[in-house]
């Protein structure tokens, strides 16, 4: 049976780290820095509107891209399908995975282009699709799944808030068709959840918005059942497990979850510290830098659960 494999990564962040003191200078901005920190984890970032740089969404997806590709020596020109997700495109239309194929493949070709826009479980949701077209599709190789976010370019002048939290970065998978009949590899399942009438929450309406107060401990309360339901759907234990890639976001919320799981925190890789939250981009920017590292390696099983406004949430399973 054909499986979509994870043929490489591939990451980009603009700029130089800003650090939380160099942050409230540039951004006017006031905030406890030191208890930023020890919460949410966050100690710098990279953002490309504060650093003078005139990049934007594409040119983050385009450059996390072609590192995936060059990682995987493979031609961006047998690349069959394209999904960038985000809710931070490059325009309203046309649709960034649009530009993101002509810039790497130079012209009209047979690809199918698309964005998802699932506030930041686009990613998960991305990679979901991609894999089982991969695998129903004959006729496609590769697929590029690129995470990417740009909300600092919503950020409302002095919302410390937004500063604080929010920064550039892009996180992309390569996906190889595997139809070796050996058992190796490959997507294994996803499970996901959606709930519409939370649209009010945290947004863009006009400007990057909290029109309610997000509850604390959602995503404690999400990711454990989910994690459980994934592995419950893909006939599969908890003990088989290496790795948990989570929205990365709180630290806290992060290591509480993990102990709900009763798993040990060097199962779960957190990037936030140096990149500060990515949106869509955070989950497959903390795979690349678990893979990069050796904390992850060929063979494992690894989660990677993702929660987004809206609210959506997704959580996938695949062996490395």
């Amino acid at each position: 049976m054909a499986r979509a494999r994870i043929a490489a990564t591939g990451t980009y962040v603009p700029g130089l780290p800003i650090d939380n003191e160099t942050l409230k200078r540039l951004a006017g901005v006031e905030f406890d820095a030191a208890k930023h920190e020890a919460k949410l984890g966050i100690k710098a970032r990279h953002i490309a509107r504060l650093s003078g740089l005139s990049e934007t969404t594409a040119d983050f997806a385009e450059k996390a891209s072609r590192q995936a590709c060059e990682r995987a020596k493979v031609d961006p020109r047998d690349i069959g399908l394209f999904i960038v997700a985000t809710d931070t495109p490059e325009y309203i239309s046309p649709a960034t995975a649009i530009l993101l194929q002509g810039r790497l493949q130079g012209g009209e070709t047979e690809a199918r282009v698309f964005d998802v826009g699932a506030s930041c479980a686009s990613f998960v949701e991305a990679l979901d699709m991609a894999a089982r077209a991969l695998v129903s599709d004959f006729s496609l190789s590769h697929a590029l799944v690129v995470g990417v976010y740009n909300m600092p370019a919503y950020i409302r002048d002095k919302d410390a808030f937004g500063w604080s939290i929010f920064a550039d970065g892009a996180g992309a998978v390569l996906l190889t068709r595997d139809d070796s009949p050996a058992e190796s590899s490959g997507y294994v399942e996803g499970v996901f959840r959606a709930d519409g009438t939370q649209w009010n929450y945290v947004g863009v309406y006009a400007g990057l918005e909290l029109l309610q107060r997000l509850p604390g401990d959602r995503n404690v309360k999400l990711w454990p059942p989910l994690v459980h339901r994934l592995l419950e759907k893909a006939g599969v234990s908890q003990g088989e497990v290496a790795h948990y890639f989570f929205t990365q976001i709180n630290k806290s919320v992060i290591a509480e979850v993990m102990g709900l799981l009763g798993e040990p925190m060097k199962k779960t890789t957190m990037v936030m510290d140096r990149f500060g939250y990515t949106g869509s981009a955070c989950v497959p920017m903390a795979l690349h830098e678990a893979l990069s590292l050796g904390r992850v390696k060929p063979g494992d099983l690894v989660v990677l659960v993702a929660s987004g406004a809206g609210l959506a949430v997704g959580a996938c399973l695949v062996r490395l």
